[in-house]
């Protein structure tokens, strides 16, 4: 099989490209050189929002191209333009956002949707990925297209901040806030166990959108945050407190808590969508402890400090306001 990878230097990206290179896949990787692509690819440089540069996708031909841009919904349709007639295929990561509010608890593929324009400089995370559908559908059709709607996606090479900052305040040790309750279930998919699935998709010919996402209640916050006790060896001590007094306290669920919400409208949008389709279609999500080794196996290989995407703000909750509600817990 022969891949383009728009991007592929980064998390996701990466995750597909070292996936189709260690099946033997022949792989182009089209990004900007800020960071170097894997050993064993064909590397094109360019921004695919500068037209000049995008014509250094004008030639060759590729069974499948995989997209996972986010920002403006004009970059996906006039790179999904110009590889039309030379792609079998197009994979687009999307995201669960995409779906209007509320996303209520067993959402599927056929639930209501945010609107988008292919045609839209960018606008928001939801509409900008809703417009990248669209112009990839406008493009290859739908018979060919494959929109991967991913959840929250967690594991090595994460540059987020979400479980990493989990496990490295773990590492630190202490007594740590843990949000609970401690069985609240968590929905979300290991960045490999996503990279394997589009590359199957891909090659049986997959098409339309896909929740991809774990079951409901595939780990619970428990178990996510004593894995990273485990896997940190460290002497921390986990004092967990329910919902109600973290937001009583005006602690900021998601980005002072990674990965965290507390039960209600988001939860449901967040954790509790239907993933049967995916999951018919081959779909299979390792358990969390797997996913957190590796991500604490990746980390200390990079001597604990994760990198961070531009784009993206630092999440997590800083020493002296979990210290101020641990002495009142």
């Amino acid at each position: 099989m022969r891949l383009l990878m728009l991007g592929g230097t980064e998390f996701v990206g990466r995750a597909v490209t070292d996936a189709a290179l260690a099946r033997g896949w022949q792989v182009t990787v089209f990004h900007r050189g800020r960071h170097a692509a894997p050993p064993g690819t064909t590397v094109l440089h360019g921004d695919r929002t500068d037209a000049a540069t995008l014509g250094a996708l004008a030639d060759g031909t590729w069974d499948v191209v995989v997209d996972t841009w986010k920002g403006a919904p004009t970059a996906v349709r006039d790179a999904a333009r110009l590889l039309a007639d030379r792609a079998g295929r197009y994979v687009y990561v999307s995201t669960g956002s995409v779906y209007a509010p509320p996303a209520g608890p067993g959402h599927t593929e056929d639930s209501r949707l945010v609107e988008g324009s292919p045609d839209a400089d960018a606008v928001a995370y939801a509409e900008d990925k809703r417009g990248g559908e669209l112009g990839a559908l406008a493009a290859f059709g739908e018979d060919r297209t494959l929109l991967a709607r991913a959840g929250l996606i967690l594991g090595p090479g994460e540059n987020i901040g979400r479980l990493p900052w989990w496990l490295t305040r773990i590492a630190r040790g202490g007594p740590v806030l843990a949000p609970g309750p401690h069985d609240l279930g968590l929905q979300y998919i290991d960045v490999r166990d996503l990279a394997e699935w589009i590359l199957h998709a891909a090659e049986t010919g997959l098409s339309g959108p896909y929740n991809l996402i774990s079951e409901p209640g595939h780990a619970t916050m428990g178990e996510l945050l004593e894995a990273c006790v485990k896997v940190t060896g460290s002497d921390a001590e986990l004092r967990w407190a329910e919902p109600e007094k973290i937001l009583a306290a005006g602690l900021a669920p998601w980005t002072e808590l990674p990965v965290w919400l507390p039960p209600g409208e988001l939860y449901d949008a967040i954790h509790r969508g239907n993933a049967a389709k995916a999951h018919g279609a081959g779909l299979r999500c390792r358990p969390v402890g797997e996913t957190v080794a590796a991500t604490w196996e990746w980390l200390r290989e990079l001597g604990g400090e994760a990198p961070l995407r531009p784009d993206r703000k630092a999440t997590g909750l800083a020493p002296e306001r979990e210290e101020a509600f641990l002495r009142d817990l």
